[in-house]
């Protein structure tokens, strides 16, 4: 335990406890604004006449801008100060969030939703760096699992709570309250972080690697860009060849990031972190993952609404039973995954699957009627599927890391989730935007179902908890920040 010269021990105590919770309600914010945009999108578009472009924006924009700021934002807190860093992030988060519930364009909305993204980066690339030095290593697995549940159970509270926003119309605001309510939970973000949050200076300022900025930029860019564009014009040779030249750009990224790394010069991404086996295949579950669980959101969303002609409220109600799944899933995975290993996330992930096929064959058999009662118990398996696998996913992914290197994967591991996310909803949009018809969700859920038993089998690869390695710890720097 270590103690900054404000007085405030950053070690576990109850001030570390305190900042955690402003930093839990910053992702609690970044990711519910994922998803809760979904169930809220009928109005928006209806409210703003929102053209299709616009409305894969107003949804994908946010994580576009997200993915791409990710690492700059996490080197810049390196070199700033991940408190500073983190404070100024949430001021404008906030800001863009009320900019976005007063908007009174389509246009307007997609450029302040852009702007929400870069903020929410602003945030998201310092949590893991800030929880690795707000506590011992000890209470690591139980705080990064709290952080994992708090952004799974954001992500699936989205879809119910916009549809209870909406149809409550609370004081006639609609639609723009689905923004307005980050204005009092980024305050009292705020207010926990500047009283509580105390970090040590970094030990030193690395680099920023602007080389690596814009090329990491451009790549992330040009990708999910292209892929937007194939949903918008279909497989069109100028889209495709967007796609192509990201891939392109990858290619040059990593071998820029490969020599910065040999020459010493501080590379934006640090390579050898993906040399820890946990890391390496995290990383592809993780892509999976989140890639799976946007695409799976935005599709339920679609079907519910568009095309089983749900209100709001009623595909609110329809989720609740999945919320309550994970919520359940996330309690009881620490000691599932403590008795049987990985082998649980990967059991999560096929009884997930299980279950959305049966609600394909449901929905198929009745065509389209559904009985809400009689669904309840299946969807709450699917959540609970869900969330058994979700939560202990990053602990174990970063339990082979020491402190340093969680460090360096502050930006990253959020950037490979935003990747997921990005590439997961393009993707899907490519094919679902022009299939709002039973048809059309039977074969993409089907297809989500499918991709989740493969990454149930990629998940086994992931070691056990108990035999991930233990790197030592550095010493602690005595500057303050």
């Amino acid at each position: 335990m270590t103690e900054t010269a404000t007085g405030i021990r950053t070690g576990g105590g109850p001030g570390a406890w305190l900042a955690f919770t402003g930093c839990l309600l910053s992702v609690f914010m970044q990711m519910i604004d994922v998803t809760i945009v979904n169930t809220a999108l009928p109005a928006i578009t209806t409210d703003l006449r929102a053209t299709s472009a616009q409305q894969l924006l107003i949804v994908s924009g946010y994580s576009l801008a997200f993915a791409c700021t990710l690492l700059p934002a996490a080197r810049l807190g390196a070199r700033a100060g991940r408190r500073r860093m983190f404070l100024l992030a949430v001021v404008a988060f906030t800001a863009a969030s009320v900019w976005c519930g007063t908007a009174d364009g389509a246009g307007e909305l997609v450029i302040a939703r852009i702007v929400q993204g870069v903020a929410g980066a602003g945030m998201a690339a310092q949590t893991i760096a800030v929880l690795t030095a707000l506590f011992p290593r000890e209470l690591h697995t139980t705080v990064f699992a709290l952080y994992g549940a708090t952004s799974g159970f954001a992500g699936l509270l989205g879809p119910i709570l916009g549809g209870g926003l909406v149809t409550a119309d609370i004081a006639g605001l609609g639609w723009h309250s689905v923004f307005l309510m980050n204005l009092p939970l980024g305050i009292v973000a705020f207010a926990l972080a500047w009283r509580y949050l105390r970090l040590d200076a970094p030990p030193r300022r690395a680099p920023m690697d602007p080389a690596g900025v814009v090329l990491s930029a451009v790549t992330l860019f040009g990708l999910l860009y292209g892929l937007s564009e194939i949903h918008l014009h279909g497989w069109r040779p100028l889209p495709c060849s967007i796609v192509a030249a990201a891939l392109v750009a990858g290619a040059v990224t990593l071998r820029h990031e490969r020599r910065a790394d040999r020459r010493g010069a501080g590379p934006l991404v640090r390579l050898d972190l993906f040399a820890d086996r946990g890391f390496a295949v995290g990383s592809i579950v993780v892509t999976g993952f989140f890639g799976l669980f946007t695409a799976f959101v935005f599709a339920i969303s679609i079907t519910l609404q568009d095309v089983l002609q749900f209100s709001p409220l009623r595909t609110g109600i329809a989720m609740t039973p999945f919320a309550l799944g994970a919520g359940a899933g996330a309690l009881l995975s620490p000691v599932l995954v403590k008795r049987w290993g990985v082998r649980v996330l990967a059991g999560g992930l096929v009884l997930y699957a299980a279950c959305v096929l049966m609600g394909v064959a449901y929905v198929n058999i009745t065509d389209g009627r559904v009985n809400m009662l009689l669904c309840a118990a299946p969807v709450f398996l699917c959540g609970f599927g869900a969330g058994v696998f979700a939560v202990p996913l990053q602990p174990i992914m970063l339990a082979g890391l020491d402190d340093e290197q969680m460090s360096e994967a502050s930006g990253l591991l959020p950037t490979i989730e935003q990747i997921g996310n990005g590439v997961g909803l393009a993707l899907l949009s490519a094919a679902f935007f022009r299939a709002h018809t039973l048809g059309g969700s039977t074969v993409m859920l089907s297809a989500i179902a499918v991709v989740a038993v493969v990454l149930a089998a990629v998940t086994l690869a992931l070691p056990d908890p108990d035999t991930a390695p233990v790197r030592p710890l550095p010493a602690p720097a005595p500057a303050v920040n």
